[in-house]
């Protein structure tokens, strides 16, 4: 079963991803971890630090000869600004802030210095899980399935994204050039206002990111048990991103507000597209979000988070000194104004990583060999069943 785990602290040496469940004859491109690992420090509002770090990706272990072994993959990324032992640079910290884990992890340990807390919880550890993804879209684009991620809006910005594997590209270049990952150039300018402004006044800005997967076979997830559906597993990985604090899938909340005849996608056939993951099954909309039932139904997989506005504030927030109950502002750790552009990538790396852990449950081998024999069957399977229908 593929997993992961991330191990290090903000200011330790490094952040550590470990990998396990690959398997033998993936193809690893450490560029293009790279570059993920760019996108994840991108983005209008970020502060100092990202002019300090210059992420790079280094394999420890599981790749010979640039290819996995079927053995653990332990990816590294560096912590340039490394300083946790020095009690000068990172001294005890004991004014909380609002919004941050830093109360809630010193009333857990049973102590007065927020550092401990504030060291893990930080976002910094986002950077080993967008290596982690990155390697499991190495594994998904072997099977044609592409991921996009983006920033959708903020405060009172947004658009409605249309996005088809046709103008992926297309889509991909502008959001490259946005300057907070927003492919709608006008959105992308009323959300630099608004964090602009923020600046000005010493506050922060958070926003909504959406993730499409594209290609995604029907069948991946189960609907036997409530730990093993694909919308469950998303729903966590997006959740389980600093500073996240709603999830939605497909049409989400607004599912609320219709009835059910205006929720439900009608299906329909269509053999002209008979050869595609969907095996010719074909809906006009995709409320579900390419998910029902916990499993994949081979319309694009759509996955929404909110992030809050992070709380790091320059100007503090009302606080207490842990030490002597007096009242205080809280204290500021060097942070971002906003990191809703990083989130983004964040996203759309840990989507990918649960859309490849389960299509590996369904398709899995000990080498990309099996895998690729496995997927082969499967769709020539599927295909029998229902492609060939009423032909």
């Amino acid at each position: 079963m593929l997993s992961y785990r991330t191990a290090g602290e903000s200011h330790g040496p490094t952040m550590l991803a470990f990998v396990d469940g690959l398997p033998a004859g993936l193809r690893v491109d450490t560029a293009f971890i790279d570059a993920e690992l760019a996108r994840r420090q991108a983005g209008y509002g970020r502060g100092a630090r990202q002019r300090i770090e210059h992420d790079r990706v280094r394999v420890l272990s599981g790749v010979r000869q640039g290819v996995t072994l079927g053995s653990p993959v332990v990816l590294e990324v560096q912590n340039a600004d490394s300083r946790l032992d020095d009690p000068v640079k990172t001294p005890p910290v004991h004014r909380p802030r609002p919004g941050h884990a830093d109360l809630a992890g010193s009333l857990k340990w049973s102590t007065v210095d927020c550092r401990g807390t504030l060291e893990r919880a930080s976002a910094r550890e986002t950077a080993a899980r967008v290596a982690a993804g990155a390697l499991a879209r190495l594994l998904l684009r072997e099977f044609g399935i592409e991921t996009f991620g983006f920033v959708r809006g903020a405060i009172d910005a947004s658009f409605e994204p249309d996005v088809r594997i046709e103008s992926l590209a297309d889509l991909r270049a502008r959001r490259d050039a946005s300057e907070v990952a927003c492919p709608c150039a006008e959105t992308g300018a009323r959300i630099v206002a608004h964090i602009h402004r923020a600046k000005i006044e010493r506050d922060t800005v958070g926003g909504t990111v959406e993730v499409h997967v594209l290609g995604v076979p029907p069948g991946l997830g189960t609907c036997v048990q409530w730990d093993e559906r694909l919308d469950s597993r998303l729903a966590a990985a997006v959740m389980g991103i600093q500073a996240f604090k709603a999830v939605e899938i497909g049409l989400g909340t607004g599912c609320a507000m219709r009835f059910g005849s205006q929720v439900h996608d009608p299906i329909a056939f269509d053999a002209v597209v008979a050869a595609s993951p969907s095996l010719g099954f074909v809906r006009a909309t995709n409320n579900a979000g390419g998910l029902e039932g916990g499993m994949t139904n081979g319309m694009p997989v759509v996955v929404r988070g909110t992030m809050k506005p992070i709380s790091t504030l320059l100007r503090g927030m009302p606080s207490v000194d842990l030490g002597t109950h007096e009242a205080v502002e809280s204290t500021y750790e060097r942070s971002d104004i906003s990191a809703i552009a990083a989130a983004s990538a964040v996203a759309e790396h840990v989507v990918a990583f649960e859309v490849a852990r389960a299509f590996l449950a369904k398709m899995g081998g000990d080498s990309m060999d099996e895998v690729r024999a496995h997927h082969a069957a499967t769709v020539q399977l599927a295909r029998a069943v229902h492609g060939d229908a009423g032909r």
